[in-house]
């Protein structure tokens, strides 16, 4: 269902940290479905308001959520001829501007809030992350916490999995395996994690890997799972040490991740670059 509320629902991204590209009628000439002004929000799993529907709101679509694969923060335009090539009968043209948001703004959320924790925020909030920092404990977190990061004292940390944005970053490192597992299973069931990183050795991790399989895991669930975290080079025991380790695979993973999207989007580009019935773009 489509709704026109479309500016609530974009200050909800903003908060939540999920990306959108906001798609906007610039300019219509002839017969068009809306007019000039007309506005909708794509995010990678919604649509929020309507440009008309048909074969332009689903192209316009594509185009958004190929932005959001890219991480591309460009804004763009494009113009597209209806009637014939778009299947339909308003015969007119269009011009459409796609303004990407909250590209630069990843989520993260961080089960525990022990020594290594509280290394890690400080760092992480100079990144682009915001994160929300989840424990039972009170009186562990510190007195002072940084912009960008989200305090949450839960007594139910297995039921804050399902409250977070789709596609966030998790770090578990709580002080009680037993409860690593269960936020594991509780991460890999959602299925829609960028990274699900668990604080520990090898040996915990062949003991998640045996317990997951005894509950009908997959191999491919398991294998996102990314058990002991950090860069494998940079040595340390002591919490800011390991907390650099984190960050630094952090931003190795986010940086690969649009690196990749950036080289799929661009092959794309190039395979179709020939195919004209579709759009014209404009300069």
């Amino acid at each position: 269902m489509y709704s026109d509320n479309w500016i609530h629902m974009l200050g909800h991204l903003q908060e939540t940290g999920e990306a959108c590209v906001i798609v906007t009628v610039l300019e219509t000439k002839g017969s068009a479905p809306r007019d000039a002004g007309t506005k909708m929000l794509v995010t990678t799993q919604r649509l929020i308001a309507t440009i008309g529907g048909g074969h332009l709101e689903h192209l316009a679509t594509r185009i958004a959520r190929e932005m959001l694969s890219s991480g591309n923060p460009s804004p763009r335009l494009e113009r597209f001829n209806l009637g014939a090539r778009l299947g339909q009968c308003c015969g007119g043209a269009v011009t459409l501007s796609f303004e990407p948001i909250g590209f630069n703004s990843k989520h993260l959320t961080i089960f525990g809030a022990g020594h290594v924790a509280q290394a890690l925020v400080h760092i992480v909030s100079t990144l682009p992350f915001r994160t929300t920092w989840i424990d039972q404990r009170e009186d562990i977190f510190p007195d002072s916490i940084p912009s960008k990061v989200t305090k949450l004292i839960s007594d139910d940390p297995l039921s804050d999995v399902t409250c977070q944005p789709a596609g966030s970053y998790y770090l578990v490192m709580t002080h009680n395996h037993q409860l690593d597992f269960e936020l594991t299973r509780a991460i890999l069931d959602r299925g829609d994690s960028q990274y699900l990183g668990v604080i520990g050795s090898q040996s915990k991790r062949k003991r998640f890997e045996m317990r997951l399989a005894q509950r009908d895991y997959s191999q491919k669930q398991i294998n996102t799972l990314i058990c002991p975290i950090g860069l494998p080079n940079v040595n340390g025991k002591h919490p800011a040490e390991i907390a650099v380790s984190i960050a630094g695979e952090l931003i190795m993973h986010y940086q690969g991740i649009a690196q990749e999207h950036q080289r799929d989007t661009l092959a794309a580009e190039h395979s179709h670059q020939d195919d004209v019935s579709v759009k014209d773009k404009i300069a």
